[in-house]
């Protein structure tokens, strides 16, 4: 027969987790109360990092929105998230720091380039929407393909480097064929294949093609030898066509 001490055991055991469970409740009760007072309340944001775009209006009005709770309570993902939606931040890390400080740390969009219609292209191939005064050279491409064009401009731009001319736009057509125009009026059609052997065999007639240009519009007419062509197409397997201004004929039409 079991003894009464035995038998009282396993409800002194119970007992105990009962009254462990109930001290850690009222425990986690106090404690959520004390953080929630207004002693651990945040007064301030700091801006650890320069920024040049995003303005201190715009970061209260995220802290006047997202910045709910206390020191220890705040939700530091939601604040981040809503910092990561204004245009030109690409990332943002927020944290604390004792007593009552929100620090904010950002890192901005560099635009390299306009993209399709309305946005702007940073030189990840990152889309992003913003506005900005700066002339930028101009992308498009299919929604997908950022990161192709943006590669595929400093291709070419290194390309064109040895002549001093730098690419005004850069078009990847539905149909995935290639068109450049240049900052100096001259428009390329590179196609779809072996677009860098064509593009380097432009540059390197170029200075035989057409020489060195008038510095300005004054220097062109006095020379009168408008040597520039409006169109060059490179989608030829041994030679290119050049289209002149007014249909002139030009030096030199193709080459092998």
């Amino acid at each position: 027969m079991m003894s009464p001490e035995l038998a009282a055991h396993p409800l002194t055991q119970v007992a105990r987790v009962l009254t462990w469970g109930a001290l850690g409740l009222l425990a986690y009760g106090a404690a959520s109360w004390v953080v929630a007072q207004p002693w651990f309340a945040l007064r301030s944001i700091e801006v650890k990092t320069p920024v040049a775009h995003v303005t201190e209006a715009q970061i209260r009005l995220v802290a006047e929105r997202r910045v709910r709770g206390t020191f220890f309570t705040i939700d530091l993902e939601s604040v981040r998230n809503s910092l990561e939606k204004l245009p030109w931040v690409r990332e943002a890390r927020v944290e604390r720091r004792w007593p009552d400080t929100l620090v904010v740390s950002l890192t901005e969009h560099v635009p390299l380039a306009r993209w399709n219609d309305n946005a702007l292209i940073n030189e990840m191939g990152e889309v992003f929407v913003a506005a900005v005064d700066q002339r930028l050279p101009r992308l498009s491409g299919p929604e997908d393909s950022s990161a192709e064009v943006v590669a595929t401009f400093r291709r070419y731009q290194a390309s064109l480097a040895p002549l001093g001319i730098t690419i005004d736009e850069l078009r990847l057509t539905p149909r995935r064929a290639w068109r450049l125009r240049l900052d100096n009026g001259i428009q390329l059609a590179l196609g779809r294949e072996q677009t860098d052997a064509r593009l380097a065999r432009f540059v390197a007639m170029y200075p035989r093609l057409f020489g060195a240009q008038p510095a300005n519009a004054v220097a062109a007419a006095a020379a009168h030898a408008p040597r520039k062509p409006i169109m060059v197409d490179l989608r030829y397997p041994d030679g290119f066509a050049v289209r002149m201004p007014g249909g002139a004929s030009p030096f030199l039409s193709s080459e092998t």
